[in-house]
């Protein structure tokens, strides 16, 4: 791992640690940079309404595969938005969150309650569940966090069960995406689609940047506001602006087992 990913990670560990610490009435659901396309818009619930844009990037891989009676597993669920919205609007047998932050997996325990959701603390590089245990997993703008992808994939494809689907989005530099590729190529896993969601990713930020940077205004105190901008990818941020440039590549990748 070279220095700039380290530190990069370290900035990202700060920025959840305080996201949970703060978040004292449960507003921030969603963690990710979110995902919007005019052509396939996509319904969300009265519940997730606030969340739309955010949730539309989990609805872009769920609906990619069908999850009637799956067993789903969440590596690196955050604050449970997704997967909660999934478990209630889905067909599926069960769903389990796992994340690495203490204070998100009690958040999500004590504000889900949905018949076959769990939500644990966990290590996506050293997973502890049985081989081929569940059908779909899913992995959301997290592996970017983690020190070891390789060791990451071999995880996903230890738990997962044949024909079982691992959905995943992110982003990387544009230079990093190379190794990524190579990386997926040799998981055992077959792409079965690869999409660079740039524009969508985008269009969301600027539908949704209102409510980011109200949300930072209330809840982060003014020293900290020119990071959680960034950090949110408000428009004008330094984060948004690599997105336009593409020196961020935003992907999206269902692949098989």
């Amino acid at each position: 791992m070279t220095f700039k990913t380290s530190l990069r990670e370290n900035c990202f560990r700060i920025w959840y640690w305080y996201v949970n610490k703060a978040d004292k009435n449960g507003e921030i659901l969603f963690m990710n940079f979110g995902y919007h396309d005019q052509d396939q818009l996509m319904t969300t619930d009265e519940k997730s309404e606030p969340d739309k844009y955010s949730l539309q990037l989990y609805l872009h891989l769920i609906n990619a595969v069908e999850t009637g009676n799956k067993d789903i597993v969440e590596i690196g669920c955050g604050r449970g938005g997704g997967l909660s919205h999934i478990a209630r609007n889905f067909p599926v047998a069960s769903a389990l969150g796992i994340d690495l932050n203490k204070r998100a997996v009690r958040f999500c325990n004590r504000n889900y309650k949905v018949n076959g959701l769990t939500f644990v603390r966990g290590d996506a590089q050293k997973l502890g569940l049985e081989n081929d245990s569940c059908d779909i997993v899913i992995n959301v703008e997290s592996s970017h966090r983690y020190q070891d992808m390789i060791l990451f994939l071999k995880e996903v494809f230890r738990i997962l069960r044949p024909g079982g689907y691992f959905l995943l989005t992110d982003f990387r530099y544009d230079h990093e995406m190379e190794g990524l590729k190579k990386d997926l190529e040799e998981s055992g896993l077959s792409v079965v689609l690869e999409r660079n969601i740039n524009r969508e990713v985008l269009a969301a930020l600027a539908l949704d940047d209102g409510r980011r940077r109200d949300l930072i205004k209330r809840l982060a105190p003014k020293f900290l506001h020119n990071l959680a901008l960034n950090f949110a990818g408000t428009v004008g941020s330094d984060t948004y602006n690599k997105f336009a440039s593409n020196r961020f590549v935003y992907f999206s990748y269902v692949l098989k087992k």
